[in-house]
């Protein structure tokens, strides 16, 4: 029987969209317009994901973890920062100098972010949340971002 990922199985699959984005960032030529289309994707995911982390998974792990507390302390902290650097790169053309040194401190930061993650704040979340728990929030989750996509494509200019 297949089962749909839970809360965690969810920002997971996130983490690896966002460390793919970040290899194609890295691996485009310095300068290219492609990386600033890449940073946009990369800044709509992340802005996304940490929303949903707030909502969804911080309270209940600030709530059910022992030391929850100061995970999610660091973890928002982390959130605020890397809206900082993406708003710092906003308007920035890949081809000005600012661009790179800012978005090496970006990636250095996301990358160092998902790795606390996925090595303390999941396995706690995992160890303190039954399965059925986890399961739940993963299906609200899911609902929300497809209300979220469905509202986006009925006054856009979609297909």
């Amino acid at each position: 029987m297949s089962r749909r990922p839970d809360i965690l199985g969810e920002f997971t699959a996130d983490h690896r969209a966002v460390t793919e984005l970040l290899a194609r960032i890295d691996a485009a030529p310095d300068g290219a317009p492609e990386r600033g289309e890449l940073l946009a994707q990369l800044t709509d995911l992340l802005f996304s994901h940490c929303a949903a982390e707030e909502e969804h998974l911080f309270p209940v792990v600030q709530h059910d973890v022992a030391g929850g507390g100061a995970l999610v302390f660091t973890s928002i902290h982390e959130h605020l920062a890397i809206g900082q650097y993406l708003s710092d790169l906003q308007g920035l053309g890949p081809g000005e100098a600012a661009f790179d040194t800012l978005y090496q401190g970006l990636a250095e930061l996301v990358r160092r972010h998902l790795a606390t993650e996925e090595e303390q704040v999941f396995p706690a979340a995992r160890k303190a949340l039954p399965a059925d728990a986890r399961a739940a929030l993963g299906d609200r989750l899911r609902a929300e971002r497809a209300a979220v996509a469905e509202a986006g494509t009925v006054g856009g200019a979609g297909p």
